[in-house]
């Protein structure tokens, strides 16, 4: 008995609990990161979180809710390591919600970036990836955001919103930009985030106690990156092509012209897209075809919907911009780029594995040639709790 209670005793000199444990006062808790290039070093922006700035159950004292921690590192582990120089509190990238990396960073190469936050054991791979478009990502991080008293979560919901409502954004976690840079036949995007207005202003919290923001943020168009580099831009429209062809499209508007002038709106509650490969005369050829279904959700035109011969109008209109876009927009990336955003390579390789081993390495040239074919099914069901426009009612 007296050898057991000795042995217990033994055993609690080594249960000491976490011994490199952090307290929460003791940790910056980082909710979004910066990356930047200065010359041949890294600039690594941090927003950190003030916590009396943010509690529910404490009035603040009229700071802003975040501060920014900025440090310089031949690489991005030594930039990390720095903000330690300038921050009195150890860095902490459990809740990072978005990493902006600079557009010029982005034209000379991310696989370090990329490398850097794969390995580092605190950070998650949930988080969003964006680029800044036509400025620094320290600019875009030092934007304060109204409604989000976080900007970190303001980008994140922003991101997170548009993909669902509209379609033209995409977003993409670490993790999914890893799967797309290493898979074969298929290249990475990013959505572009832009600043609108005066970027001085914006940075100071008076930025968000006026009705109208003197500087705000705005996902502006989708980067295309041919390996580990940013290439080219694809506009709204094109970005929406490319979620269409990638069957990415949750919920999205269609604005079509009516015959003798005005507008119609569809809002598509389901869209579906499906690439099949075939080989034509020792050549790849792509058909992708689409399925879209939706209501008419406004009609400012002089049309009568009641009729049958009016929805299949309406249904073939959309049907040909949507293969006039998607066309235009696979020609562009080809023409412009040579970059295979829309994974036809991987199609190839899952479908035909020694086809594809013939003709991967030279897949760019194959890629920039190769026939896509185009076609897309619309179906209106319903249009509404009225039949024909209000506009007709109205008495003149």
């Amino acid at each position: 008995m007296k050898k057991r209670i000795l042995s217990l005793i033994i055993l609690c000199l080594f249960l000491t609990g976490c011994w490199d444990k952090k307290e929460l006062n003791e940790l910056a808790i980082t909710m979004a990161l910066g990356v930047d290039k200065i010359d041949d070093e890294y600039l690594v922006s941090a927003q950190v979180v003030v916590p009396g700035e943010v509690s529910s159950m404490k009035g603040g004292a009229g700071q802003s809710p975040v501060t920014l921690f900025q440090a310089k590192g031949a690489t991005m582990n030594d930039a990390i390591r720095n903000l330690a120089l300038v921050s009195p509190r150890t860095g902490y990238f459990g809740h990072l919600q978005i990493v902006v990396i600079g557009e010029s960073m982005a034209q000379e190469g991310i696989a370090s970036i990329l490398d850097y936050l794969s390995r580092y054991y605190e950070i998650r791979s949930d988080f969003y990836l964006l680029v800044a478009k036509e400025t620094a990502a320290e600019k875009v991080l030092n934007i304060q955001t109204v409604l989000e008293r976080i900007p970190a979560n303001n980008i994140f919901n922003i991101l997170h919103t548009s993909e669902h409502r509209l379609s033209n954004t995409r977003a993409v976690t670490l993790a999914n930009l890893i799967v797309d840079l290493e898979r074969e036949g298929k290249e990475g995007v990013l959505t572009g985030i832009y600043i609108i207005g005066d970027e001085e202003s914006g940075s100071s919290k008076q930025n968000v106690e006026s009705i109208t923001p003197t500087a705000q943020l705005k996902l502006d168009g989708i980067a295309v990156f041919k390996e580990d580099k940013l290439v080219g831009w694809l506009t709204d429209e094109e970005g929406k092509a490319y979620n269409i062809i990638t069957d990415k499209v949750k919920n999205t508007l269609g604005t079509l012209s009516c015959p003798e002038g005005g507008k119609v709106n569809v809002h598509v509650d389901s869209l579906t897209s499906k690439l099949k490969n075939t080989i034509v005369d020792g050549k790849p050829e792509i058909e992708i075809d689409i399925q879209i279904s939706g209501n008419i959700g406004e009609i400012d035109c002089e049309i009568d919907v009641t009729k049958e011969e009016t929805i299949k109008m309406l249904e073939k209109t959309y049907e040909e911009q949507v293969e006039k876009n998607v066309n235009e927009t696979i020609q562009v990336v080809q023409n412009d780029f040579q970059s295979d955003i829309f994974g036809f390579g991987a199609a190839i390789h899952q479908s035909n594995p020694k086809e594809w081993k013939k003709i991967k390495n030279q897949w760019d040239t194959e890629f920039s040639e190769i026939k896509v074919t185009v076609k897309a099914k619309v179906n209106i069901r319903h249009f509404g709790t009225v039949n024909n426009p209000i506009q007709e009612n109205i008495k003149d």
